[in-house]
């Protein structure tokens, strides 16, 4: 039986294909490229339809974001109270709230909305970063309400802001023993709960922000935002389907269904963040998951452990000197022994890890381990990532070479907290060389960018405008010397996103024997100005030979 061809035209076809780098044509069956050229090159394939949809827009290899979290599909479906505006999944535009006052009248105004006085308030996206001086605390929630429950999940997810309701509710008091509930100078609690530990005694409010993580309407949304902005595939990298059996299911019934606008990759915590099991099992189950319950959409490549903390929440690991405003060197949720004895059963087996390391002390303690494993049994195609790998310097980056080691540079944060890290968190010098791009691709490190989605938005051009201007919010420049071309960083979430994953045979350009994967753009970001490159208009995606437009609300 002969299948059916279609042949797409475009504008341009940027394929990420050093040896055929351009075309006007794609000719897809089955889901896969059969080749890029012209039409009369590509016409030798057989009888075809031609699509002429995308005549007058740009198509490039679909977008890969290898460090998001299903928790992205939440936007929306919380009240947002971020500092920049934001969209979600259906194309509305949440707006930003640039003052604790205007944060604190959002949640008065969202209080007066609900009926039962006992049911929590829960908002998503604040970060008090943004707003000097005092810091918000459980008296500033007080104000809008003492006897409702309130709870800010910060934009990092490593924090949270409670009131005094919500502590009483749940017993948080000054004899507390847990890591990371934040007392003041009176021994009493603050409101702040650092990290999972802490936030997690707050049950009311973390638990119906978990069911949502891991419902349907989550899961959904997070395939949507991922057409909105261009990725063909999107990594939860944090998934709980091994803590949670009944995720999977879940997970497979969605991503699978041919509605479903994108392709999905889980990389499952095999415990919670610092907390220890039997990884022998779960490098077992990781296995079983790859041979009997991957198909072409949904992918088990391997798993992520959570080191540390957040640089702008002052919990990344630092080295010496610390913290530029403060001596607090952050907090290590592993110690480097116990590391090498998770990451061993893994390492052993053929599964790809990956690891958050946001601060220095973090990253070495990641290197060192890997190096530990490769000692005993050497794999030689690990790709074995430091996730966020924000403060690398180039003696790490030449270990990790070495060692055959992957970086996931978070460049948004250059945006975001860019400012911040200059003035209060790192300092100057280490601010100028933080998502250190130019480095890793002078060393010869594979790197990808990532959004760390739901923490910034979802969205590959933003990250390729962030790493190739590398500009502020203040209008400085952060490191130029440390910029990349926007090739570069078009390689980087196409190419090496792909690589990272092991799945450079299939995704991440498009060419002969790869799905028919595609970003339709308006415009190439490698035609554009620099500056440009984040304004460019996403008409949707092409997954499989299968077309998704974005969702415009006007």
């Amino acid at each position: 039986m002969t299948h059916p061809i279609t042949v797409f035209v475009a504008r341009k076809i940027v394929t990420m294909n050093p040896s055929n780098p351009e075309g006007t044509h794609v000719a897809v069956r089955d889901g896969k490229v059969l080749g890029v050229g012209t039409l009369q090159e590509v016409a030798g394939w057989g009888e075809y339809t031609l699509d002429a949809t995308f005549a007058d827009k740009v198509l490039v290899p679909g977008m890969i974001e290898v460090h998001a979290h299903a928790m992205e599909g939440l936007t929306g479906l919380f009240s947002y109270q971020g500092y920049f505006d934001r969209m979600a999944p259906d194309g509305r535009r949440l707006p930003g709230l640039r003052s604790i006052d205007a944060v604190l009248a959002d949640l008065r105004r969202i209080d007066a909305t609900m009926a039962d006085p006992t049911e929590p308030l829960l908002t998503v996206g604040f970060d008090p970063i943004y707003f000097p001086g005092e810091r918000l605390h459980k008296g500033h929630l007080d104000s809008v309400s003492s006897t409702r429950p309130i709870f800010l999940l910060h934009a990092s997810s490593h924090l949270g802001t409670v009131n005094s309701a919500m502590l009483a509710r749940h017993d948080i008091t000054r004899d507390c023993l847990t890591i990371g509930v934040a007392k003041g100078d009176d021994g009493e609690p603050t409101g702040e709960l650092q990290e999972m530990s802490a936030m997690a005694l707050a049950q009311s409010a973390l638990v119906p922000f978990m069911k949502a993580a891991t419902g349907e309407e989550c899961l959904w949304g997070f395939g949507r935002m991922a057409r909105q902005v261009g990725v063909t595939c999107v990594t939860d990298l944090a998934s709980q389907v091994l803590l949670n059996p009944a995720a999977l299911g879940r997970w497979q019934r969605i991503v699978n269904d041919p509605e479903f606008p994108s392709r999905v990759a889980l990389y499952s915590l095999p415990a919670m963040p610092g907390a220890s099991a039997d990884f022998g099992s779960v490098a077992a189950a990781i296995k079983r998951m790859q041979a009997e319950e991957a198909t072409e959409k949904l992918r088990f490549p391997g798993v992520k452990f959570v080191l540390d903390g957040s640089i702008q929440g002052w919990t990344a690991a630092m080295n010496w000197p610390g913290y530029y405003t403060g001596s607090d060197h952050g907090q290590l949720l592993t110690i480097p022994e116990q590391l090498v004895d998770w990451l061993r059963p893994f390492h052993d087996a053929g599964i790809n890890v990956h690891m958050h390391c946001n601060g220095e002390a973090t990253i070495d303690v990641a290197i060192d381990a890997v190096e530990a494993v490769l000692k005993d049994v050497a794999w030689l195609d690990h790709r074995h990532t430091v996730q966020h790998s924000q403060l690398t310097n180039q003696a790490h980056f030449r270990r990790m070479k070495a060692l055959g080691m992957c970086a996931n540079l978070f460049a948004n944060h250059i945006w975001y907290w860019g400012d911040q890290h200059y003035e209060l968190t790192v300092g100057p010098e280490r601010a100028n060389r933080m998502e250190p791009c130019a480095t890793a691709k002078r060393v010869g490190v594979p790197f990808s960018l990532h959004s760390d989605a739901n923490v910034t938005p979802l969205g590959p051009l933003h990250l390729m405008w962030c790493a190739v201007n590398r500009t502020t919010p203040s209008g400085r420049v952060l490191g130029e010397q440390e910029k990349i071309t926007a090739y570069d960083a078009l390689w980087a979430v196409t190419q090496d996103a792909a690589y990272q994953m092991h799945l450079d045979g299939e995704l991440g350009s498009i060419e002969c024997g790869k799905y028919a994967d595609f970003a339709v753009l308006d415009a190439s970001p490698l035609d554009v100005a620099p500056m440009a490159i984040k304004d460019i208009a996403v008409w949707g995606t092409v997954v499989g030979g299968v077309a998704y437009e974005a969702a415009v609300t006007r």
